[in-house]
């Protein structure tokens, strides 16, 4: 019976440090997404820093946060290769940030393409989703924050 009770107390005390322990995949994540829908400079650095400053925030507590911006209508330039006024920042964010996507809005690329007659490019550390307002609705729904700098 004493062997019985002492397997007994082990398996509660490794269950304990077992789950207490934040390299058993128990550690909280936080996901967030941000919207960009303006082409200005200011609003594009704002949404930037915002991240930065995230990133650093939960760094600094060995905390993760995954964040993905979302552009689209006149913040699509905000991806734009040709007219992006943050194109070196975003490349090296994007080096830096495993956990930090960057999404361009296929209608807005779509449109623009058609207004200007030639193809719109976008930055390669973008990828293209379909809408940019679905994107941001369905990672509300996946559990996402929102802000909008």
């Amino acid at each position: 019976m004493k062997k019985s009770a002492a397997l007994v107390c082990a398996l509660l005390v490794l269950a304990f440090f077992n789950t207490a322990s934040p390299a058993s995949g128990s550690e909280k994540v936080r996901h967030l997404a941000v919207h960009v829908d303006q082409d200005d400079p200011k609003v594009m650095n704002l949404a930037l820093n915002n991240i930065q400053n995230l990133k650093k925030h939960y760094g600094d507590k060995g905390e993760k946060i995954v964040i993905e911006l979302v552009a689209y209508g006149p913040g699509l330039h905000m991806l734009r290769a040709d007219t992006s006024p943050v194109k070196d920042r975003i490349a090296t964010m994007s080096l830096e940030n495993e956990d930090l996507t960057f999404s361009a809005c296929m209608n807005t690329r779509k449109k623009m393409a058609a207004a200007s007659g030639k193809e719109v490019p976008i930055l390669s550390e973008a990828q293209m989703v379909p809408s940019g307002v679905v994107q941001l609705l369905e990672l509300q729904e996946d559990g996402y924050k929102y802000i909008r700098p």
